[in-house]
């Protein structure tokens, strides 16, 4: 027995760091202002040497990609009045450069002509008059639109989110949360759309309250008592909205505990290596990491207002090999 124990300790050991090794690490970055910045004439560079930004933030450990879309963003009150960033076409444009890098990708369903988040939450211009079934069923016919769009030309998302920061809902006022079987309704549609075009795309329903545990319950709770199916509980965390970094560690920490389902800190920009290391230490998940928002402009960018990266992206090198992000 005494020849036998150390080896059994040492198999279970390696099977433990084999499981370990085995969890997928994401390290991802909301680009999607990169046509328009494009557009504008900046050209991204790293160490003096241009290059595309994708390539940069891929050479610096990052491996995921987010992208928001929006029904019909040239609308004159769209996000993007008649250029339509960040519309269907776009969207094909920017899943082929991923993908040719060898980049996973996230898309974020906003499900309005413009900026959707816990403060506003617009229905598209074309939906203002559908009754609840009506808006339903256009949430999963626009959702499936999309993705078989993208499955033509081979750049089907890794992972999608039915809704942007929906912890009050979406398409005011039907699927406001006060109407909370009207917006699972709605969040059902999307996810049934999602697992008929493929079930093996990670579902995501994000929520903007990444120190906030008790409205973070609520909202979950509430999703799995209407037996929506997703898989992944994607957390916005800003500071001045969400509490401290203590705040986002508890909450995330005790979500660990309560929901089978992974845990991402989906948007964030403040504090990078210290939310970092809380997101990549969360136990016994299958996924695990983080999306930062937008850093080749915004809040606390990792590029200057030239295209040229600056010594926050350096950061990301040291986040690569200290948790083996591939």
């Amino acid at each position: 027995m005494k020849k036998i124990i150390p080896f059994l300790f040492l198999l279970i050991s390696f099977n433990k760091n084999f499981a370990q090794n085995n969890v997928e690490k994401v390290l991802g970055a909301d680009i999607s202002f990169l046509p328009q910045l494009e557009e504008r004439g900046i050209k991204f560079s790293d160490n003096g040497l241009q290059k595309d930004a994708i390539l940069i933030l891929k050479d610096h450990g990052f491996n995921y990609i987010r992208l928001r879309i929006f029904n019909d963003p040239a609308a004159d009150s769209g996000y993007s009045p008649k250029k339509g960033f960040c519309d269907l076409e776009h969207t094909k444009q920017m899943a082929k450069r991923i993908k040719a890098a060898g980049m996973k990708f996230l898309l974020d369903f906003h499900y309005s002509d413009t900026w959707a988040d816990p403060g506003k939450q617009f229905k598209p211009a074309a939906w203002k008059n559908l009754n609840m079934m009506q808006l339903a069923q256009a949430v999963h016919d626009f959702t499936k639109e999309v993705l078989v769009e993208l499955k033509k030309q081979n750049t089907l998302p890794d992972m999608v989110q039915v809704g942007n920061e929906i912890n009050h809902g979406m398409l005011w006022p039907d699927g406001n949360s006060v109407n909370i079987d009207n917006l699972a309704a709605i969040i059902y549609a999307g996810t049934k759309a999602v697992r008929e075009v493929d079930p093996k795309i990670k579902l995501m329903l994000h929520i903007a309250l990444g120190g906030q545990n008790a409205e973070s319950i609520w909202f979950l709770d509430n999703m799995k008592q209407r037996n929506i199916s997703f898989d992944i509980i994607g957390q916005s965390y800003y500071p001045q909205w969400h509490g401290t970094i203590t705040d986002l560690q508890n909450n995330l920490a005790d979500l660990t505990k309560k929901y089978k389902q992974d845990v991402i800190v989906v948007e964030y920009s403040e504090h990078k290596k210290e939310v970092n290391d809380i997101a990549f230490n969360l136990s016994n998940k299958n996924m695990i990491g983080t999306f930062i928002w937008e850093p080749l402009n915004t809040w606390e960018k990792i590029f200057d207002k030239t295209g040229a990266s600056n010594n926050l992206l350096n950061t990301y090198d040291s986040i690569k090999i200290k948790y083996n992000v591939h």
